[in-house]
């Protein structure tokens, strides 16, 4: 059974990618990592790749493409018995050299299916979990620009900027023929961009919500434009070529997968950084209170001059300083190396 003493932290899509740098990040700091992920076996490969320890892994299966997938994963995961303090919607497809949709096992559009609904019924029976932790619980959801119309990319309009319209597809059942959530035709990349813009219209309802009565933190994150990961697996292998060279060059956006996996460990560990904000106040307070009117005894022109060298009151008084610096430094850094 494993130890209920770890901070714990479910990733979704955390064989590759985002969701793998961000398990690897999270595992080098103290966090027990439940990735959650459609192929284990793939899942544990990549693991030792980046060197996440066993001792620090939990691998669950988790098809976000079917919603008992998902209720099994919930079940499974309570069966351990483990503290739950942070969820990352992290998983997403994308398809966009479909032409006609693909449909989840309940009969939904397989990109809204995955990205969206599968998401949206694991944050929601997830709460309750969240709600029990005693370190500032989050649920961190992955976003990007192209669903964001006041951003440069959420306005390009391949195939369409993301526009989820008056939710006629959904109020429709989104079942066929209904494929697209505004209820117009079928596209495979605006499917992405809306099931996106689901994702995030989500995090911040359910911050509005359920912040104030449990304490949950709600977040949407852009890592930056990580344009070599597997969710590109799917597009023409030109454009797997070019993109990442036109992020790096032209646009300046392009991160690796290292550097988004940081920023996504460190928004998830950043409300349980509020306590060691509160020790480096204290140092300060030691600065100002004792550091600084120790030093404001001596002139500049005794201290050259070497007046008070030998007195027991010099001596005091440097003492004093010199373990106030040492304590502060000591702190400033911890608190620096933890985070």
């Amino acid at each position: 059974m494993p130890s209920a003493s770890l901070p714990t932290v479910i990733i979704t899509g955390a064989s590759s990618g985002v969701g793998l740098a961000a398990s690897k990040a999270l595992a080098d700091r103290g966090w027990r990592v439940v990735m959650a992920c459609r192929n284990l076996v793939r899942a544990a490969e990549a693991a030792d790749e980046v060197g996440i320890p066993q001792c620090s892994r939990i691998l669950l299966p988790l098809d976000l493409g079917s919603l008992e997938s998902v209720r099994i994963f919930v079940r499974s995961f309570r069966k351990m018995d483990l503290p739950l303090d942070a969820l990352v919607v992290n998983a997403a497809v994308y398809l966009p050299l479909l032409k006609q949709p693909r449909r989840s096992p309940e009969g939904y559009e397989l990109t809204v299916a995955t990205n969206h609904l599968g998401h949206f019924l694991l944050s929601r029976s997830l709460l309750p979990d969240l709600e029990k932790s005693k370190r500032h619980p989050r649920l961190i959801t992955l976003g990007t620009v192209t669903a964001n119309s006041e951003e440069f990319g959420g306005k390009i309009p391949i195939p369409a900027p993301a526009n989820l319209g008056d939710l006629s597809g959904l109020e429709a059942g989104f079942r066929d023929p209904v494929a697209m959530i505004d209820g117009r035709p079928f596209r495979a990349g605006k499917a992405y961009k809306d099931s996106k813009l689901c994702n995030m219209i989500t995090s911040r309802a359910l911050h509005q919500r359920y912040h104030g009565s449990s304490g949950i933190v709600f977040s949407s994150l852009y890592p930056g434009c990580v344009a070599d990961t597997a969710l590109f697996r799917a597009t023409p292998p030109l454009f797997q070529k070019i993109f990442p060279w036109f992020q790096r060059n032209i646009t300046k956006g392009y991160v690796s997968q290292e550097l988004a996996g940081g920023r996504s460990q460190h928004a998830i560990r950043s409300m349980n950084q509020r306590d060691n904000l509160h020790v480096v106040r204290q140092q300060w307070l030691v600065m100002r209170d004792i550091v600084l009117p120790a030093l404001a005894d001596f002139s500049t022109m005794d201290f050259l001059q070497g007046v008070h060298l030998r007195s027991r009151a010099y001596v005091s008084h440097v003492q004093r300083i010199l373990s106030a610096i040492r304590s502060c430094t000591q702190d400033i850094c911890a608190l620096h190396r933890a985070m």
